[in-house]
């Protein structure tokens, strides 16, 4: 079944990652918005971005770090990064995945 622009479903990208080599599966893009399904395995390597992101925690649990700040998270957290800024998660739980989205120019939006 092809997916519409405008909808994703959970378990179709759950199915489609499981089945990539890439720790995310991107579900929509449109302008300079993309929405990933992100579900790291043991250590997230991930680096900086160039554009804003936010993550909503869909499963899963454990310890996300950006910058010098370092907390606990759980399912249904929404965690907000900007543009250039060091973070990762830590001691993540073996069934933990995020959605994430990436919006806006290069650098980021400005207040």
């Amino acid at each position: 079944m092809r997916e519409r622009d405008w909808h994703v479903a959970a378990d179709a990208m759950r199915e489609r990652l499981a089945a990539a080599d890439e720790p995310f599966m991107t579900g929509m893009t449109r302008g300079t918005m993309r929405f990933l399904l992100f579900a790291p395995r043991g250590i997230d390597a991930q680096r900086p971005h160039t554009q804003d992101e936010l993550y909503i925690i869909a499963r899963g649990s454990g310890w996300f770090v950006r910058g010098d700040e370092r907390i606990r998270f759980a399912v249904g957290d929404a965690l907000f990064v900007p543009a250039g800024m060091e973070h990762r998660f830590e001691e993540i739980s073996g069934d933990f995945e995020t959605w994430v989205v990436f919006w806006g120019p290069d650098g980021g939006e400005t207040a």
